[in-house]
């Protein structure tokens, strides 16, 4: 089994806070790195939350 099927069952019905946690991390290195990355990470946060099974949900922006 692999790390990310792991985390699948971890995650299974809380996709909406793991969604949560990769826009906090996401804004976390964009904030480390001042905006240079901002396209990559954007990239990375997408592709995350696909494969953690957030089907599309977004969650509005924390303040």
């Amino acid at each position: 089994m692999s790390v990310m099927d792991k985390l699948k069952q971890m995650l299974k019905g809380h996709e909406g806070q793991a969604s949560q946690g990769v826009d906090k991390a996401g804004d976390f290195v964009d904030g480390k790195t001042q905006g240079k990355y901002a396209g990559q990470v954007d990239t990375a946060q997408d592709k995350l939350k696909q494969q953690l099974g957030d089907q599309g949900q977004d969650t509005p922006p924390q303040q």
